[in-house]
């Protein structure tokens, strides 16, 4: 009973990290709120703020997809319980979000500045709307599944997990990934892109694009019935009207 309280408290504590690290990438990407965020004065010269930042995100990127990967997950749970694969997923991620946080380096310059306070309005609106789609794209593939609270309750109560089933949840009808679309949403849209905000996007935007093509094989691999499905839905532009698959890309990120 000791190790599933302990394994449980884990994924709680995982869960909670992840949360708040989300809430502060919120204010990271918005330059609002925080300490520290993506835009400040330079202190380094900018080749070398290049690079340490590219190597920040270069390290979320490769933490992200190989962990997210089936042969990973084989291998790591050869020394954790199974349940606590997902929260140690999610932990892992906190920490390399964590990472880039602490040692980002501001680059300076201004690429577009928007002073209309109507624009602005829109722009901040948007950029609110793709934090709102993350998180209800979350839900919609179940939320605590995704970030191993459910694996870790079912290991406290003694009960088998199950994976989810291949089945709609609402968006997923005309779009493959909008929690995807909602990061895009959440990185471009805003009224003033500092040369730093656009290198994190674009390498942000770059690994979304690669981390969606390998999330797909392993969907497809896992069901076969997600390349008739990958055919007639979207994978970040909605495609509304026709015949629509049924899906909940409930995979890694």
């Amino acid at each position: 009973m000791f190790k599933r309280v302990s394994v449980f408290i884990y994924g709680v504590v995982s869960y909670l990290a992840f949360l708040g690290t989300i809430l502060y990438a919120i204010g990271f990407v918005g330059d609002l709120w925080v300490p520290r965020s993506i835009d400040g004065v330079p202190e380094r010269p900018l080749l070398v703020a290049l690079l340490i930042d590219s190597l920040l995100l270069g390290l979320f990127a490769v933490q992200h997809s190989v962990m997210a990967r089936p042969a990973f997950k084989r291998w790591i749970t050869r020394f954790i319980p199974r349940a606590a694969e997902r929260s140690t997923y999610s932990l892992a991620s906190s920490a390399a979000l964590i990472a880039v946080f602490a040692f980002w380096e501001p680059i300076g310059g201004v690429v577009w500045s928007v002073e209309d306070p109507l624009g602005r309005a829109v722009l901040y609106g948007l950029f609110g709307f793709g934090w709102l789609l993350v998180l209800l794209a979350t839900f919609m593939i179940s939320h605590f599944d995704l970030l191993g609270l459910r694996q870790v309750w079912l290991y406290l109560v003694g009960r088998e997990y199950t994976p989810l089933r291949f089945e709609t949840p609402w968006l997923y009808r005309y779009i493959r990934h909008p929690l995807y679309l909602g990061f895009l949403f959440a990185l471009w849209a805003t009224p003033t892109m500092t040369s730093a905000h656009l290198v994190f996007a674009l390498l942000a935007t770059g690994y979304i694009v690669v981390g969606s093509w390998l999330e797909e094989r392993d969907l497809m691999a896992a069901h076969p019935e997600y390349a008739d499905y990958r055919k007639r839905v979207g994978m970040l532009i909605p495609r509304f009207g026709g015949s629509q698959a049924k899906v909940a890309a409930a995979g890694n990120a």
